[in-house]
């Protein structure tokens, strides 16, 4: 076991990290609140780049790294380095914030240069420890080292849209480099990290491993290569084949919600009702809204160029931020939760992997008013999730900012509730 679990110091960055990224997750709601109520430019521009900047990076850097690791246990957590990763994390959120107020995009240029940099070192990590060979053949794995290698990308993503916004006339830099561009590369490394989650937690662990191994392998090649060819498509301006790839991947959506649903019937029939799993179904319908919500987009988006502002005519637009939203408040932070719920308590509980590493980590570890709890705070994120997206089809910035201001302070709560697991003997 490394020395440094002896003593205390991979659960406290373990609660750091619980801590910090909810914390910038209930920011960011709050501030695209506070900006829709107060009419705030500021605030509605801001809030997007500290969910990405903020829970995106910490997400990937600190999270996946604890997922990656209790395969592979040679991939070894040291603990310090992650209190660094937080550290520069929450610098960058500063730079950003300084960057978007005073309107200085070469700071923005700068905080992606930075990031950059610190992603490096851990993929770095990953292919001096793994082989190819090793990597290829846990498809867990696939997903997560995917989820580096595009958070890269997208760090490289604000870096040169700092660069477009500074200098509009450089023409080295690609016309396809805008914040949509960004926003969306920044959410498909969360993306891949829920999937390679679902399989490693649920499937490989059913009856029919085989079979699961075998169609989370397909869907793997489905989930990235489609995200890939439909970003072609788009930069191409290829109608039929956004088209054929956004309803590719719904149908995808749509068999894994169907399975997951099942595979949760018999769970919470033999087992226990576990809200991390919740969360996660959950999670997963608001994938299935966010697709169909992207299909609507493009069919309105026929013969608007890719980058215009904006991206939909005015009374389109709320299938534009629909779509957005779906994908971060519901998805995103509804799997993230769950996969919080999970984690956490088992990290902390034997200051190790080890139990994530087992057959336990899907048991009754969360105390039962704890578990109580988890599931009332579910109800309360899935009604100001559902408000959020009313709130755009009706243009209703009251409804809006309340929705935005009561899932924030929802979300807050995963910091409330575990307090007492995180500290128990």
């Amino acid at each position: 076991m490394n020395q440094a679990y002896n003593n205390g110091d991979l659960s406290r960055v373990a609660r750091y990290f619980l801590y910090i990224s909810v914390a910038v997750i209930t920011i960011a709601a709050l501030s695209g609140a506070a900006g829709t109520m107060a009419g705030s430019m500021f605030l509605l521009k801001l809030h997007p780049y500290i969910f990405f900047i903020g829970f995106g990076n910490l997400a990937i850097l600190i999270f996946n790294r604890y997922l990656t690791a209790s395969i592979y246990p040679e991939l070894l957590i040291i603990p310090k380095k992650q209190l660094r990763y937080i550290a520069t994390v929450l610098l960058s959120l500063c730079m950003i914030t300084i960057a978007v107020f005073m309107e200085w995009p070469l700071l923005k240029a700068l905080t992606g240069l930075l990031l950059m940099i610190v992603v490096t070192e851990p993929l770095r990590e990953i292919f001096a420890t793994l082989s190819i060979a090793s990597i290829w053949k846990e498809v867990s794995v696939r997903y997560y080292i995917f989820d580096v290698l595009f958070l890269l990308v997208a760090n490289l993503g604000l870096f040169t849209l700092g660069l477009r916004e500074a200098f509009p006339d450089l023409s080295i830099i690609p016309f396809f480099v805008t914040q949509s561009s960004y926003f969306l590369g920044s959410s498909f490394p969360l993306s891949i990290s829920v999937m390679g989650f679902l399989y490693t937690y649920a499937w490989s662990r059913s009856s029919k491993r085989e079979l699961a191994k075998k169609l989370f392998s397909i869907w793997f090649y489905i989930f990235v290569g489609g995200v890939l060819v439909f970003l072609v498509a788009i930069l191409a301006g290829y109608y039929l084949g956004m088209m054929m790839v956004s309803h590719l991947l719904m149908f995808g959506v749509m068999a894994l919600l169907a399975s997951f649903a099942v595979y949760l019937y018999h769970f919470f029939r033999t087992q226990f009702r576990h809200p991390g799993l919740a969360f996660m179904l959950s999670g997963l319908a608001l994938l299935f809204a966010t697709s169909a919500y992207g299909i609507m987009n493009i069919y309105f988006l026929k013969g608007i160029p890719f980058g215009t502002k904006p991206p939909l005519p005015y009374l389109r637009m709320w299938i534009y931020h629909s779509h957005t939203h779906a994908a971060l408040v519901g998805w995103i932070t509804f799997s993230f939760t769950g996969m919080l719920y999970i984690v956490l308590p088992s990290i902390v509980r034997s200051n190790s992997l080890d139990i994530l590493r087992s057959e336990r980590a899907l048991s009754s570890l969360l105390e039962e008013k704890t578990s109580k709890r988890a599931f009332r705070q579910l109800s309360l994120m899935l009604l100001a999730a559902i408000a959020l997206l009313l709130a755009f089809f009706l243009y209703n910035e009251l409804l809006l900012a309340i929705a935005g201001f009561l899932f924030g302070c929802s979300v807050f709560f995963t910091n409330l509730n575990l307090l007492s697991e995180l500290y128990a003997e």
